[in-house]
């Protein structure tokens, strides 16, 4: 079972500010869910962008 992170959460693995964070998803260059008014991060995502296989 995958692990889901707060876009809070992916900002700090990354040391990304949390609005880059909220860009990356509009954009689409982060996959996400929406939960309700809440959004949630795929481990997958996170190690597909630091390219970990």
């Amino acid at each position: 079972m995958e692990n889901y992170y707060t876009p809070q959460e992916v900002a700090e693995k990354l040391k990304l500010n949390i609005r880059t964070v909220y860009k990356w998803i509009k954009e689409g260059r982060i996959k996400a869910v929406k939960i309700g008014d809440l959004w949630r991060i795929p481990e997958s995502e996170i190690n597909r962008i630091l390219n970990i296989d």
